[in-house]
């Protein structure tokens, strides 16, 4: 690892609209971009956190982010760094060092997907906020060809989102238009099986995290319980290496859903896929608000598992100042297009 030079830049992206989910309204989200220089060529790998979800202690994060760089320039094998507590630095770190060995092209894992020819099929996120701003991003999901689509549920008054979810079900039924729901958290174990006994009359797909995580008990009498399959999300976040295959055992969940940014990059989700696999859980993965530097990482190691589900990748059209790059949506469909070009020059 001789002749590295690295250094990072943050750049704070802005949403096109106020993000809602039950934990709050997010307007801008900070990412931070780790670059790795050597033999003429630039690897970057993106770091990037959600303020109240992601584990990584902010307050010491720029002082972990020169100190991986000091040794990395000091020619320190990365292999060696203790990186559990900043999943999402590992993950950049991680991908940083995957497009350096690319030659700075950003085709870190090579596929039919990444030479264009096809694509990852994703789900329609349909962000919180009144009846109205969500029954029209319902309204163009469906018309921009989404056979999927991902409701988030748990701000508005309960019986608000069941009259929205009813309007697509007298609409659309179950095959025509599968019906995802993600709860943050934001319902009570004291009253969550009441309300997914209510949802089930829709044919909903599945929820996540329906209860805030770390209530295991809790999460495995619903799911025992339920009737609609729960995903585990935010359960996930910061759970050791030697915990998590009792945590699948004891809660026993449909599916969980993998961030690479949350949980310390793709060697760490490929476990927790081993695990969930010899438990016959289901999964997929999901971006967590990258800029296009980390989604377009995620869609191409996503593009090599095979799974055949809607992935969570639609994320790379939210913020106003993206850094411009090959990935496309077309027709519900994740693209790289290799006749696009990079525009790094907000981040370099």
């Amino acid at each position: 690892m001789t002749n590295i030079t690295a250094n990072f830049k943050n750049l704070d992206l802005h949403f096109k609209f106020p993000a809602g989910t039950s934990r709050g309204v997010l307007l801008h989200k900070p990412s931070t971009f780790l670059m790795l220089r050597k033999d003429g060529f630039t690897g970057i790998g993106e770091c990037s956190t959600i303020p109240d979800l992601s584990i990584d202690p902010m307050d010491t994060y720029s002082n972990k982010l020169n100190e991986i760089c000091r040794l990395l320039n000091e020619g320190v094998d990365p292999d060696t760094f203790d990186l559990e507590e900043y999943p999402s630095i590992a993950f950049g770190l991680e991908t940083a060092l995957l497009d350096l060995a690319a030659k700075g092209c950003k085709c870190l894992f090579p596929s039919s997907f990444t030479q264009g020819t096809t694509g990852i099929p994703i789900n329609g996120l349909v962000w919180m906020g009144d009846k109205a701003f969500m029954e029209k991003q319902i309204r163009e999901k469906i018309a921009a060809g989404y056979h999927c689509i991902k409701l988030k549920v748990g701000a508005n008054e309960f019986e608000t989102e069941l009259e929205i979810i009813a309007a697509i079900r007298k609409e659309f039924s179950a095959s025509d238009i599968e019906i995802r729901l993600d709860a943050n958290g934001a319902f009570k174990p004291h009253d969550a099986l009441e309300k997914l006994n209510k949802l089930s009359v829709f044919d909903v797909h599945s929820i996540e995290q329906p209860i805030r995580q770390h209530q295991v008990e809790a999460m495995a009498e619903l799911c025992a319980k339920s009737p609609i399959p729960i995903v585990l999300d935010e359960e996930l976040i910061g759970v050791k290496p030697s915990e998590r295959e009792a945590l699948l055992e004891k809660i026993k969940p449909a599916y969980i859903i993998l961030k690479p940014s949350l949980i310390g990059g793709f060697k760490e989700s490929e476990e927790w896929i081993r695990l969930a696999e010899e438990q016959h859980v289901g999964w997929w993965i999901t971006s967590a608000l990258e800029a296009n530097i980390g989604l377009n990482a995620i869609a191409q190691w996503t593009a090599t598992l095979g799974s055949r589900l809607p992935q969570g990748l639609g994320t790379g059209q939210l913020y106003t100042n993206n850094v411009p790059s090959p990935l496309e949506i077309k027709q519900a469909t994740l693209y790289y297009n290799p006749e696009s070009n990079w525009d790094l020059n907000s981040i370099l």
